[in-house]
Formats: C-alpha cells, sequence, structure tokens
C-alpha cells in the first residue's frame, strides 16, 4: 500500500512537471502518443472497432476505419490537454473553452430557478467542467466517478475545483442538491456512464443499441424542480472548444416518464453523429443487453 500510493505521488510529480510545458510541444507528445496508441499497443482498438461498427451499421468499412483513426488522433490531444489543466492559467482556460450562450442559465436564475446540465464523454468534457464555472457567479458541481486510486482521486478533485467548481461523487449528488436546495446552483452531469449491473433498469436507445442509462438526472429535476438544459461541446481546432446550450425542460414535473431520459441520450446521440470522432469510443459502453439482467 505504502509503496502504491509512494509510486502515484511521483506520477503525479511527473504530471505535473510534463503540464508546465507550452501547448505546442504537449502536442508533439500527442504525436508520438497516437503511433503508440494505434500502432505499436492497438490499445483497445477491438473495443474501438466493436461499438463503431455496431454503432453505424450503415456505414462502409473503410468510412468506420477513417473514424476510429481520427478518434485515437484526438484521444492523444485529450490525454496531453488534461494533463494541461493540472497548471493551466484561467486566462489560457478561457480563451479555449467559450459558452456561446450563458444567458440561457442567467436568465433562469433570474426567475429562481436551479439549473441540470447534461453533456457526455464528449470533445475534452475536463476543460468544460473546469471553464463553465467562468459564466456563472453561483455554485456549480460537476457529478463524477470517484477513481479507485484515493491519491489519484484526490489529485483530480483538486484539479476540478481550480476555478471554483465543486466535485461532486456521484453517490452524494442528491445530499449536495438537498444541501444547497435554498440556493441557485447549475449541477452538470455526463448522461453516458455506463451504470453497475444491479442499477442497469432501464435501457434506452442510443446509438443503433439498447443502451442502460442511469434515471438519476431525471429524478432530481422532476423531484427538485430544475430546469434540464443540454451543453452541445464543438472542436473548433486543436485545443479550442465552444459550449452551445439547449432547453430541453423548463417544467421538468410535466414530464412523462423516461421523457428527459430518452431527451437527453437522443441529444448526445446527435451530438456524437454529426463528428463521431470526438466521443470516447474505447469506453466499454455496452457491457451488458436487456437479456442480461435479472428481474
Amino acid at each position: 500500500m505504502m509503496m502504491e500510493r509512494g509510486l502515484s505521488r511521483l506520477g503525479i510529480f511527473f504530471l505535473y512537471l510534463i503540464s508546465l510545458l507550452p501547448f505546442w510541444f504537449l502536442y508533439l507528445i500527442s504525436e508520438i502518443l497516437f503511433v503508440v496508441l494505434y500502432y505499436i499497443t492497438h490499445y483497445r482498438r477491438r473495443v474501438v472497432q466493436e461499438n463503431l461498427r455496431n454503432s453505424f451499421p450503415e456505414k462502409a468499412e473503410e468510412e468506420r476505419k477513417i473514424i476510429e483513426k481520427k478518434f485515437f488522433r484526438y484521444l492523444a490531444d485529450f490525454i496531453v490537454e488534461t494533463i494541461k489543466t493540472i497548471s493551466i492559467s484561467e486566462q489560457a482556460l478561457r480563451r479555449r473553452v467559450i459558452v456561446t450562450n450563458p444567458e440561457m442559465i442567467s436568465d433562469y436564475y433570474e426567475k429562481g430557478r436551479s439549473v441540470i446540465v447534461v453533456g457526455g464523454h464528449y470533445c475534452n468534457w475536463e476543460f468544460a467542467g473546469l471553464g463553465f464555472q467562468f459564466y456563472t457567479d453561483k455554485k456549480f458541481m460537476i457529478v463524477y466517478k470517484p477513481l479507485s486510486n484515493s491519491v489519484f482521486d484526490k489529485f483530480f478533485l483538486n484539479i476540478r475545483s481550480r476555478f471554483g467548481t465543486i466535485p461532486v461523487s456521484m453517490k452524494q449528488t442528491l445530499r449536495k442538491m438537498v444541501e444547497y436546495k435554498n440556493e441557485l446552483t447549475t449541477i452538470a452531469f455526463l448522461s453516458d456512464q455506463t451504470p453497475v449491473r444491479e442499477d442497469a433498469v432501464y435501457f434506452a436507445n442510443f446509438l443503433h443499441q439498447p443502451t442502460a442509462v442511469f434515471l438519476g438526472i431525471e429524478k432530481l429535476a422532476k423531484s427538485m424542480d430544475k430546469v434540464v438544459l443540454y451543453y452541445d461541446m464543438r472542436r473548433i481546432k486543436r485545443g479550442y472548444y465552444t459550449c452551445t446550450l439547449t432547453n430541453l425542460f423548463a417544467n421538468p414535473a410535466q414530464t412523462v416518464p423516461y421523457e428527459i431520459t430518452e431527451a437527453h441520450v437522443k441529444q448526445l446521440e446527435l451530438t456524437i453523429r454529426k463528428e463521431p470522432q470526438y466521443w470516447l469510443w474505447s469506453h466499454r459502453r455496452w457491457k451488458f443487453k436487456p437479456e442480461d439482467i435479472q428481474r
């Protein structure tokens, strides 16, 4: 245990040193990393290929191969950009993540409404989690899945909270929302997290496949009357992104069961289909199917 902690801290120290490098040098590292991931180690290529094949059966094999290669090029960029978040300045991050219509949140604040913002593992969600805080003077929270390594988990918590964002573990979400129920807040979710088998109670049709999804966003929105917005993140060029908000449900209590869930899942699919290379295809998203769940 002590050795594991020591190695983890040593790894963090080296990541910090790497983060001090300028972006242009980090992208040189990314070029090398792409070769290592794609050509040498074949990192999860079978997973990526299977996910693409099942998600885009209408596309030719050659077209899926192009998406696959573009994905690994972006994955390498994402890794070095995420390392850069360790030491990136507020000024630099403000230039690189722009929310195009933040007034959508402030308008709801003026009406006394708190907001849930939903996205996915698309483009650089770590940049988004840091950058959204710049567009609101209220508490901004992001829901995250804790890492198994406690040293790295604490490390990334510190990174994600550098500019005032409040990270909230998935199991503590309801408690935190109750804690701030008398304040105007925004809380962000990544809707494409995979639930564990015992929590897989609902399957949505996502990218041509029945997909287990969390119902927590819908339950929280309806029980606490929080507006539901979707953020569409786009990569403008290397290291630069925009986030555009879309109004999904202003009155969640008036929705029918699963309407909110189906809506944000569909929005994410539309985002992915426009430029599929920026979604996390190496994630084992479809671990089980409806028939695998015993009721």
